[in-house]
């Protein structure tokens, strides 16, 4: 059986702030890894127009009790006024894998930087 888990995917202006923003995640225990991926063309509209642009991605390896706390964390450090953040369900995974990913993140659900 697989515990629930996820990945969270968020894109970025480029790879590095991804990389040190993953990297505190963590080490704060809120992912167990993140793949950054650069190199993203992200075709979107916003703001009533059709924009192209060059980002990066990062795919974020966590449990869903963690999910509200990651994105506080993204909406508190993220450069974008609304970032593209989507939580996505991992159906299946080995069992070794989602023990280490259980592992390597923290044991309770944690409240938001913002919170008491």
């Amino acid at each position: 059986m697989t515990p629930d888990l996820v990945t969270i995917t968020v894109t970025a202006p480029d790879a590095d702030w991804l990389a040190e923003f993953t990297r505190g995640l963590v080490t704060d225990r809120l992912v167990a890894c993140g793949n950054v991926v650069a190199g993203v063309r992200s075709i979107y509209a916003w703001e009533g127009e059709v924009h192209d642009d060059a980002e990066a991605l990062v795919l974020l390896h966590t449990r869903a009790a963690l999910v509200d706390a990651v994105i506080a964390r993204v909406r508190a450090d993220h450069p974008y006024d609304e970032p593209q953040v989507l939580t996505l369900p991992v159906i299946g995974t080995s069992e070794g894998y989602a023990a280490w990913m259980v592992g390597a993140t923290a044991s309770e659900s944690l409240t938001s930087p913002d919170e008491p």
